[in-house]
């Protein structure tokens, strides 16, 4: 009885919050001023954060920690999530769980990252996780606002929450560029390809023991990859090969996204870290 009269509550609070939109079309006004406002006031966090740590040291003077500045980005990803989560199953799918919309995607990766970060051991654990905030992060938050229609939805909330998260994934990754914690060098990218491939076992078992309901990281072994351009492969060349350059096309941009920040000139890294 109690458990019914929370579901009925969590329901009602759920409902009041689905306020109904259009759906903003890709390169509509909504979506460039929010894109370009977004992108600027995180990239002028992440540089003005960066700045104080660098000027007085990790937690000293009211400068903030980097682990803790990671750990608040993870916990807004978290609860953020929890309500998408909790939005879909009651008020889209009506109490039916869809494993479409289970949080292991690219984009996803980071808010686990983000909330494991304190825990793991200073030194190379600590630089590759954010070297891969740096490259992936930035990858696919950069890439999920240039081509939106996947944000885009028929309630406020959830057009917000899927902006905003890519958006916050630039910021984190600007962050781990500009403040230190990531590497410069091409080295330091490659270590970072052994926790990218782990993500993709995990979202490889997941899409296996869904059944094909799920399509994390789009690379369901069931069905050729949905993205664009890479499903006109899969089809031409089948699943598998597709998925092979999926994946390789993912770890370029990836390299791509990683150099580019590392030309950011503003980092307590030596310089001179570039081979």
């Amino acid at each position: 009885m109690v458990q019914n009269e929370r579901l009925n509550i969590l329901q009602f609070l759920l409902q009041k919050t689905a306020w109904p939109m259009t759906p903003p079309a890709p390169w509509s006004a909504f979506h460039i001023i929010f894109s370009v406002s977004g992108l600027a006031a995180s990239g002028f966090l992440a540089l003005s954060l960066a700045r104080r740590r660098q000027k007085s040291g990790c937690g000293k003077n009211g400068a903030p920690c980097a682990c803790g500045v990671l750990w608040i980005c993870g916990i807004l990803l978290a609860v953020s999530e929890i309500y998408k989560q909790l939005f879909i199953l009651q008020v889209i799918s009506h109490g039916v769980y869809d494993w479409w919309y289970f949080p292991f995607q690219l984009c996803s990766t980071p808010m686990y990252l983000c909330l494991v970060f304190p825990l793991l051991p200073s030194g190379a654990p600590q630089k590759n996780a954010a070297g891969y905030l740096k490259a992936f992060g930035f990858l696919g938050g950069i890439m999920a606002l240039a081509e939106p229609s996947g944000l885009m939805h028929p309630y406020w909330t959830l057009t917000l929450h899927g902006l905003l998260w890519h958006i916050l994934l630039v910021f984190i990754a600007l962050y781990c560029a500009t403040s230190g914690l990531a590497g410069r060098s091409i080295r330091d990218f490659f270590h970072t390809l052994p926790l990218f491939f782990l993500f993709c076992l995990i979202a490889t078992l997941i899409n296996i023991l869904t059944g094909g309901k799920a399509d994390m990281f789009y690379i369901s072994p069931y069905y050729p990859i949905t993205q664009v351009v890479f499903h006109q492969i899969s089809l031409a060349l089948g699943i598998l090969p597709g998925i092979g350059i999926y994946l390789a096309a993912i770890c370029t941009g990836a390299f791509l996204c990683y150099w580019l920040l590392g030309r950011i000139p503003f980092s307590s890294v030596n310089k001179k870290e570039t081979l």
